[in-house]
């Protein structure tokens, strides 16, 4: 059995695309999913399964939603190696690492597309592309940032999904085995 961390896109938002946790990890666990754990209520799923294809699992989890909840929603997942690997990569000093935000990245984007994100900035925000994650530090706050994931999945053609710091720590922990 191998561990991975499902990252759900865009549920319990502001009271859109509601998804109750017990009720998602009765449904995962009926699906064929084992030892599933979920944290917070933004769609974070740690769980275990003989399978070794990510994609195979993103799209299992996506039917079920999709069948049970009545609503498509992105599904990212990755190993706990992987996303350790992501964490332990970023490219910023400590400090800005515990006010960044994590973007898991469907795929690692064309080199043409990253350089051509580079091109836009914005005072107080940085950012950084590697592999298949984007790191973003925002000095004003993540709320008040001019860049957002929708820019990113445009300007990179993929779909993202973001965790901040303290997240990631917990998602890395709950998923020790």
């Amino acid at each position: 059995m191998k561990t991975y961390i499902a990252l759900l896109r865009g549920i319990n938002v502001g009271g859109h695309k509601k998804v109750p946790m017990a009720e998602l990890r009765a449904l995962l666990a009926e699906s064929g999913l084992e030892n599933v754990k979920t944290y917070i209520q933004t769609g974070n799923i740690i769980f275990q399964s003989s399978s070794k294809n990510t994609k195979t699992l993103e799209e299992k989890i996506k039917q079920s939603i999709l069948e049970h909840f009545g609503f498509d929603v992105s599904v990212l997942v990755r190993t706990r190696v992987q996303l350790s690997k992501i964490f332990n990569d970023c490219p910023f000093p400590e400090e800005k690492k515990e006010n960044s935000y994590f973007a898991i990245l469907s795929e690692a984007p064309k080199e043409d597309l990253v350089q051509e994100a580079y091109k836009k900035t914005y005072e107080n925000e940085e950012y950084e592309i590697l592999n298949d994650a984007l790191y973003f530090f925002c000095a004003n706050g993540y709320g008040k940032a001019k860049f957002n994931l929708n820019f990113f999945e445009r300007k990179l053609m993929v779909s993202a999904t973001a965790r901040n710091y303290k997240t990631m720590v917990k998602l890395l922990s709950l998923s020790q085995n």
